[in-house]
């Protein structure tokens, strides 16, 4: 009987665990990609597949954590004068949603 619960809890903390993640661009400028990256993250909580505004914008649902999340401040913690190019990275979890935005510029 031991045995069949610690194969249970494996098996839960398995699935609770498992992922996907897609990386893709949401922008991209004229200007050079240059060395400079920045990244902003945020975890959703509890929130459904939100549907896509406009041109691949991604609009976050659920609990969410990071208030000051976006490209904003993606570009000051990277000390990116000039945006070459934005990329989102989406993980998913079964309870919870990661979002990461990457940009790249100068």
């Amino acid at each position: 009987m031991k045995v069949l619960s610690k194969i249970t809890v494996l098996g839960a903390a398995a699935f609770l665990l498992a992922s996907c993640s897609i990386t893709r661009p949401l922008a991209v400028t004229d200007n050079s990609l240059g060395e400079k990256v920045g990244k902003s993250k945020n975890t959703c909580v509890l929130g459904m597949r939100a549907p896509q505004a406009g041109a691949g914008v991604i609009i976050s649902s659920g609990i969410c954590f990071n208030k000051k999340y976006g490209i904003v401040e993606a570009v000051e913690n990277g000390g990116i004068k000039t945006v070459g190019a934005v990329d989102i990275k989406v993980t998913n979890f079964y309870l919870w949603r990661t979002y990461e935005l990457i940009v790249a510029g100068e």
